[in-house]
This record gives C-alpha cells, sequence and structure tokens, in this order.
C-alpha cells in the first residue's frame, strides 16, 4: 500500500477532489495488475514505489491538459516590420494516444506578422502545452498552426514538426532510426521554403 504523503502527493499533482481518491486507487492497483501480469513481484525492492513513480511522471507527461496552451501567445507587441519571423529546433516531448509510449522531436514555426507579434519564449511554451498531452504528431502540428494563426493573425504561418516514435521504433516494425515530418499552413503565402 501507498504511503500516506505519497498518496496526498498524487492527489496534488492530479488537482483530484477528496471524493475521487478512488480514481488515484484504481490506477495505483491497474499500475500493480500489469507487473503482476509480466510477472514481477510488485512487493520487489525496486519496485515497491513504482505504481506511486509512474503515476507522477504521468502527471507530468499530461500537464498539458491544465491549460490553454494558445494562451502563451497572447502576450503581444507591436510588430515594427512584416519580415518573416522564424524560430527553428524547438525540443518536444509527447506520447502517442494509441500506445502511451514517447514520441519526441523539434518543431519549426514560422510567420509574417501583421499587427503583433509575440516573445520568441512564448512558442517552446504553446507547443509543449499542447505536447504534454495524448497526441498524434498531425494533431499537434495543426493545433500549433492554428494557435499561432487565430491568436497573433499574422499574414500567413507555417509549422513543421520533425519526430521519433517509440511506438514504431521500439515495437511493432522497430524501424530504429525513422521519423515522421508533419506540416501545416495557414494564411495567403506559403513559408514552408523558410521551414527547410
Amino acid at each position: 500500500m501507498m504511503k500516506e504523503e505519497k498518496f496526498n502527493h498524487l492527489k496534488t499533482l492530479f488537482e483530484d477532489e477528496d471524493e475521487d481518491e478512488e480514481k488515484i486507487i484504481k490506477a495505483t492497483e491497474g499500475i500493480e495488475a500489469l507487473l503482476d501480469l509480466i510477472g514481477e513481484d510488485k512487493d520487489r525492492e525496486g519496485l515497491q514505489d513504482t505504481p506511486y513513480r509512474f503515476l507522477k511522471a504521468f502527471a507530468e507527461y499530461t500537464q498539458g491538459y491544465k491549460i490553454d496552451p494558445k494562451t502563451y501567445l497572447e502576450t503581444q507587441f507591436e510588430a515594427e516590420s512584416h519580415d518573416v519571423v522564424v524560430v527553428r529546433d524547438i525540443p518536444f516531448e509527447s506520447a502517442c494516444e494509441h500506445h502511451l509510449a514517447r514520441f519526441h522531436g523539434v518543431a519549426h514555426v514560422a510567420y509574417i506578422p501583421s499587427e503583433k507579434i509575440t516573445g520568441l519564449s512564448k512558442f517552446p511554451r504553446m507547443i509543449n502545452g499542447y505536447a504534454r498531452r495524448l497526441q498524434v504528431q498531425e494533431r499537434l502540428t495543426a493545433q500549433v498552426a492554428d494557435a499561432i494563426y487565430d491568436v497573433l493573425n499574422p499574414e500567413a504561418c507555417a509549422v513543421v514538426i520533425e519526430a521519433s516514435h517509440s511506438c514504431m521504433t521500439a515495437r511493432g516494425a522497430m524501424a530504429h532510426g525513422s521519423s515522421t515530418k508533419t506540416f501545416a499552413v495557414r494564411g495567403d503565402k506559403n513559408l514552408l521554403d523558410y521551414l527547410k
């Protein structure tokens, strides 16, 4: 059984109300059952705190559900020019919604400001807000492009995401070294050439 301070820590991480404590108990029991299913001893020294550690990590992996990521882009400044802005190689981590397997990579964004710009640090925050949910790369790419287009109202924007998916490299096809690239373009101009 999980110690009370660890249980209370999980309640805080998941912002769980007292009447929903049963969800944490069921999740803990589910992880213990999974360990049992593969033939492990959940009471072995190295596994005694695994349900707690897993749930703690899972809360961090999915913290994007607690925010509206596009709000990061609401910090804006007057655009002094209407030239292309490019932010490249923004790292992110996410989880595939089909297997709960991790995928990671980089995002590149480009936009042509109309009236407003945002701080460059807002792009990684926004991208990681969407990435820290159960995702598919195609949706993640579209969400980032839509947020930029809807909130900053640029003349155009483009997003390219390149990622390696452990659901494809560590299981199934075992396609080590493979990567996936997705593209999204919004507005009247195709900015993908800036992201190559």
